[in-house]
């Protein structure tokens, strides 16, 4: 995977405010206020500044947590861990592996075998609903889709 660099002002220009104080500033949205909180269906979550494929729909759940919550990355490739020490506390901070935007943190409370609770932000994903029944997915949830899909492709 080819690693994405961009200055602040390029990803100023690329992301919403909120976008930018999450990704590029390690910020987390209030609980409950992601717009991909709820979402249920079929598709795959996206990095909201490169694109990248992070989360599947298959491995989302309702944590009761107010951030959306899967119990592993599509790919463990594509994000990166690391400690994090900020605010008191002890956690591992989840980033896009692509672009090292800050996406959220992982707690070794989640259900399913690997027993992984990944607690991301909305505005750090994009969704890809999957309208065909294929497996391939398509549509968008972000304004930064079309801009991280172009990022993909170079």
């Amino acid at each position: 995977m080819d690693k994405l660099n961009r200055t602040d002002a390029e990803w100023r220009a690329k992301l919403t405010p909120e976008q930018f104080r999450i990704l590029r500033e390690a910020g987390t949205e209030p609980p409950f206020s992601g717009e991909l909180l709820d979402v249920k269906d079929k598709g795959e979550f996206k990095c909201a500044a490169c694109g990248e494929p992070l989360f599947a729909s298959d491995h989302k759940f309702d944590s009761g947590s107010g951030w959306p919550s899967f119990t592993r990355p599509k790919d463990p490739d594509k994000v990166s861990e690391q400690q994090d020490v900020t605010h008191g506390m002890s956690r591992t901070e989840v980033r896009c592996a692509r672009c090292d935007g800050h996406l959220g943190h992982v707690f070794p409370d989640g259900p399913g075998p690997e027993g992984q609770r990944y607690c991301i932000n909305s505005a750090a994903l994009s969704f890809a609903k999957d309208d065909s029944g294929k497996g391939g997915c398509e549509g968008g949830h972000s304004k930064m889709e079309s801009a991280g899909e172009q990022d993909a492709a170079d």
